[in-house]
């Protein structure tokens, strides 16, 4: 579904960093526990952790312990805050590569989703330029998928319809 709250898109974008390499299953399972651990993914207080907060995170079981993941989270944090000082909201920055709507691909099969497409490709490399991290093509499509930026529901699922309509 399409996201436009700051925070869920900050929250959305650092689990997708955190499941690379892994299933989603994972993450999903410890999302409850990530939520606690960081803060409610507020940006604000992400992006001021420090060394003793890394440490913290390294020590919890509930979540994905990778040392630079859990920087990046918090680097991450960070260039949002500058991404909102300076274009407003982080939802207007990542919205702009499509004017604001969702791209609807009509695949009939999930077999027929790419791992990336031209827009990942793109929206990874200004965010690395912009300081990101953990940011991939593949991580920021499926970061794309997740806030209805891109719409890839097969279309025989009831999802792909309703976001059609939106």
């Amino acid at each position: 579904m399409p996201a436009h709250d700051d925070q869920l898109l900050f929250e959305h974008l650092t689990l997708d960093c955190f499941q690379a390499g892994l299933s989603w299953q994972t993450i999903l399972n410890k999302r409850e526990n990530f939520r606690a651990a960081f803060d409610n993914f507020r940006i604000d207080k992400v992006a001021s952790y420090s060394p003793k907060n890394v440490d913290e995170l390294l020590a919890n079981a509930g979540i994905i312990r990778n040392r630079q993941k859990i920087e990046a989270a918090i680097n991450n944090a960070q260039c949002v805050l500058k991404l909102q000082s300076t274009i407003g909201s982080f939802d207007s920055y990542i919205w702009s590569f499509t004017e604001g709507k969702t791209i609807h691909n009509s695949f009939q099969s999930i077999t027929e989703i790419p791992p990336t497409s031209g827009l990942s490709d793109h929206v990874s490399k200004d965010l690395r330029h912009k300081g990101f991290k953990f940011c991939g093509s593949t991580i920021i499509y499926a970061f794309l998928q997740a806030i209805g930026v891109v719409n890839d529901h097969i279309t025989s699922c009831f999802r792909y319809n309703e976001l059609i309509s939106i």
